[in-house]
């Protein structure tokens, strides 16, 4: 399995923020995206996820018959949580496994796996900032995609929870999945590449 973006421009009101960008991730392996504000690290994990569109270059996923494209394998988590105020946390979770598939975990057991077990009856809306970050990434969880797009995923997390993150990323790299993350924070992965934007972009796997 591998990821692929070969020379990738995108834009943001018609204006681009960022062109030649370059990189390839092979299963188990993790992308830093980082950068200061305005430089394109949530517009290129847009593109990746299929929610904008290519100003220019080519976005390639390989090796998977079960997902034929970047947009049909990723899990993206952005600055919204994505989850319904009026509906309870375990609403959420099990709307978010149907309409992906492929389910993985139970939603009790994510919510046990990121620190909020026993919480799903209750409303979203009423959960704390960092709680409601964590029971999007429980949102992760729920159903089986083998790319993570993560877009500053730590916000509103304490020192604990954030080392929780981590571990599940981890995990989720040894299983053989990507990691694709934007962020001003260390997030603990091992041996990521960083792509730093606004710099010329890692060509191959490097």
């Amino acid at each position: 399995m591998r990821l692929i973006a070969e020379k990738l421009s995108g834009e943001r009101g018609g204006e681009t923020v960022f062109s030649g960008v370059s990189f390839t991730r092979e299963a188990g392996e993790a992308l830093v995206v980082t950068g200061p504000n305005g430089s394109g690290k949530s517009t290129l994990l847009l593109i990746l996820a299929g929610l904008l569109p290519t100003a220019s270059g080519r976005i390639g996923f390989d090796g998977s018959e079960t997902f034929p494209s970047v947009a049909s394998a990723c899990h993206y988590l952005g600055h919204q949580n994505a989850m319904k105020t009026a509906l309870t946390v375990g609403e959420n979770l099990t709307f978010w496994r149907d309409f992906f598939g492929s389910p993985r975990l139970p939603f009790d057991e994510a919510l046990e796996a990121v620190g909020l077990d026993g919480l799903g009856h209750l409303p979203f809306s009423v959960l704390s900032t960092g709680q409601k970050r964590r029971a999007a990434i429980a949102r992760l969880l729920v159903s089986y995609r083998p790319v993570w797009l993560l877009d500053e995923p730590t916000a509103g997390l304490d020192a604990a929870s954030e080392a929780r993150f981590g571990a599940l990323m981890g995990e989720h790299l040894r299983e053989g999945g990507i990691v694709v993350a934007a962020t001003h924070l260390p997030l603990g992965l091992v041996g990521a590449t960083e792509l730093r934007m606004g710099l010329p972009s890692p060509q191959g796997g490097g």
